[in-house]
């Protein structure tokens, strides 16, 4: 048996120390990649017991499993704009708000919402500096159009996002400055900019005067944050399998793909059915941004050379460690001089955002 746990009681301290840090600024919930791999519905259903009733998605299944499960009334956000028709029908049908980052993207949508006599909500987005979607600062002009010509369009709010606020105060408050000019020229022209926001996890935990009318948190909520932990946030989620197998290693035995280790001595191996492909071993990527980012990824990589020395599991109340390169589907420990036996549990750190082929179990 494997499963990644996710520690409930800990989701919810989460959440708690995090609204009671908005203060009456409200909380959406991210629940992109469906909820950070541990389950949009089952990651909503703790928000909302914990009054957060207000979610963010990335896609159309997320949307409908969300509606399906219930969530027939709360605000829903699609943070990627999208032309399809067929995904323009099903997130009119579902009541979904759109992203709307440029006037074609906006023609196609108001044009469709026409057809069907219907009212579309949308947040319009503003690129400050990510560069995916969003009418830049100097196309306001253009952002303003979609009050004036489309009319089956309901601006409801108007947001952008940061792309360093973990690493760079300057640029993300030179980013903050430009976002504010575009919300003043749109009021100045005489429209309702509805609910303005901009702050992800990290400007969240950093930037208090950014919180605006809303916060987009989703990171934050696994504890999975680099910005100074001041709330106490708690890493939630772990690896549960057991010991398949137990082998007497003679000396000079190899293990694993490469022969990178062998026993110097008669060894003891437990195997764990957890591998790379499961996430264990493996990472998400370096986010390179500054040189001294490059310098770090390249120590890392230097490391990773020997990266079966520091990689351990936990059986019972002791750690062990890896030896030989993690395999797709297999971990070999050393458990020499240890009264570790087959069935045993064992625990694996892993970042829910990189697991995969494992049940999702909620205690």
């Amino acid at each position: 048996m494997k499963a990644y746990i996710v520690e409930k009681e800990l989701l919810a301290e989460n959440i708690e120390k995090l609204v009671k840090h908005a203060g009456d600024v409200p909380v959406w919930g991210v629940l992109k990649g469906n909820g950070y791999g541990l389950g949009c519905v089952p990651m909503a259903r703790i928000l909302s017991a914990h009054g957060v009733d207000r979610f963010c998605v990335t896609e159309v299944r997320e949307a409908s499993a969300l509606r399906e499960a219930g969530f027939t009334d709360s605000p829903i956000l699609m943070l990627r704009q999208t032309q399809d028709p067929e995904e323009i029908n099903a997130m009119l049908d579902m009541n979904v708000i759109f992203t709307v980052g440029s006037l074609q993207a906006a023609v196609v949508l108001n044009g469709i919402a026409a057809e069907r006599a219907a009212m579309a909500e949308v947040h319009l987005k503003i690129d400050t500096g990510m560069g995916r979607y969003g009418f830049l600062p100097e196309q306001v002009d253009q952002a303003i159009r979609v009050y004036e010509y489309q009319k089956n369009l309901v601006v409801g709010g108007v947001y952008t996002h940061f792309h360093s606020a973990f690493c760079n105060e300057r640029v993300t408050r030179e980013q903050f400055a430009r976002f504010e000019q575009v919300v003043r020229q749109i009021q100045a022209a005489g429209y309702e900019t509805g609910v303005v926001h901009c702050c992800n996890s990290e400007a969240f935990l950093r930037y208090p005067e950014m919180f605006l009318d809303g916060v987009r948190l989703g990171s934050a909520l696994l504890g999975r944050v680099t910005a100074p932990n001041r709330l106490g946030l708690k890493r939630i989620g772990y690896v549960e399998a057991e010991v398949e197998e137990l082998r007497w290693l003679p000396a000079g035995s190899s293990v694993g793909y490469g022969a990178t280790w062998k026993a110097k001595q008669a060894t003891m191996a437990a195997i764990i059915g957890v591998g790379w492909f499961h996430g264990f071993g493996t990472e998400s990527g370096h986010d390179l941004f500054r040189v001294r980012d490059y310098l770090r990824a390249i120590l890392h990589s230097i490391k990773g050379l020997f990266a079966h020395r520091s990689l351990t599991v936990q059986i019972g109340e002791r750690s062990y460690r890896v030896i030989g390169r993690v395999g797709m589907v297999h971990t070999c420990v050393d458990v020499t001089g240890s009264d570790v036996k087959i069935g045993d549990h064992a625990v694996i750190q892993l970042n829910p955002l990189i697991q995969k082929g494992m049940r999702i179990l909620y205690r």
